[in-house]
């Protein structure tokens, strides 16, 4: 249906494009968010430069390798180094809380307004920052989760016991051999439960996530709908992105918001109903006028005193 030939990038005025992206919010009976990595990135969850040397700077200086990302990717000598790896990269994007507020921001902003979260991301931040685990669906999957290497079985496992036992008792790089996640099932190593390839298991969870979500998007599609999308880009455009697209064209009272620092754009045929911020996202959050948590709790507590 859209052509990228026929693709506009963000050129209107800052100021009048926040404007307008407060008129929807305020206006619209329900807002569908779509977040991708580029929301975390201005949260703080850099996977390259000073958080990597910090938490990875013996695995850079053994494998060359120089950001969390590729680290990923790396062949390690033995299971117990990769689960060394793996152990400290899950703790510190899944279980440490982003560096800055901008998930509750966020948050603040949609509470009290009928909302759902479609996300890529995998590193709970929605969860963490409190939203309403029912209206969220994580396409992608979870650091907090295993699945069988296989797999033999449509399930995943918790993973943040052993996890943080990885963390405690590793030493040289290295985890003790007794600690090598293993499906209960069949005996094999457990795996991420992250979609890379055919064998990235949906279970339960995953699908009644999927049908809440086509549950929302059905029950409010002929109402004056946001389409929020944040930092998505376009590596799996099919999930997010252009199904925004074509929701927003088939819904003449949709408004379609792209915020994207260096890539916010829109196709011409909705040109008129959309808003695209080429700007940060934590900016433009806060430049629509709401305070971040830790700033609301001084301000009451003077309001106190």
């Amino acid at each position: 249906m859209f052509s990228r030939t026929s693709i506009t990038k963000s050129t209107g005025n800052y100021s009048r494009q926040i404007d307008r992206l407060k008129d929807a919010l305020k206006s619209a009976d329900a807002v569908v968010i779509g977040a991708g990595a580029g929301l975390s990135t201005s949260a703080g969850f850099q996977y390259a430069g000073e958080r990597f040397r910090k938490y990875f700077s013996d695995f850079e200086e053994k494998y060359g390798f120089h950001d969390m990302y590729s680290g990923g990717f790396c062949q390690y000598d033995t299971p117990e180094e990769q689960w060394a790896y793996w152990s400290r990269f899950i703790t510190v994007n899944r279980y440490m809380d982003a560096p800055k507020p901008v998930y509750e921001v966020l948050f603040q902003l949609v509470k009290d307004k009928d909302y759902f979260v479609i996300t890529t991301n995998v590193d709970h931040c929605f969860q963490k920052a409190g939203f309403d685990k029912k209206r969220l669906f994580y396409t992608q999957g979870d650091y907090g989760l295993f699945q069988c290497s296989e797999p033999c079985c449509q399930e995943t496992f918790e993973n943040e016991d052993i996890v943080r036992r990885m963390m405690e008792q590793q030493a040289d790089m290295r985890i003790p051999f007794e600690l090598l996640p293993v499906c209960p099932h069949c005996g094999k190593s457990l795996t991420m439960n992250l979609r890379s390839d055919n064998r990235f298991v949906e279970d339960e969870g995953w699908h009644r996530a999927a049908g809440r979500y086509e549950d929302f998007l059905r029950a409010r599609k002929r109402l004056q709908l946001l389409f929020l999308e944040l930092g998505v880009g376009y590596n799996t455009p099919g999930i997010i992105k252009y199904p925004f697209w074509q929701m927003t064209a088939a819904n003449p009272k949709a408004v379609y918001a792209c915020v994207n620092y260096g890539d916010a754009a829109c196709p011409d045929e909705i040109m008129e109903q959309s808003v695209c911020i080429n700007e940060d996202i934590g900016k433009v959050l806060g430049d629509l006028g709401l305070t971040p948590p830790e700033q609301e709790k001084e301000q009451q507590k003077e309001t106190q005193h």
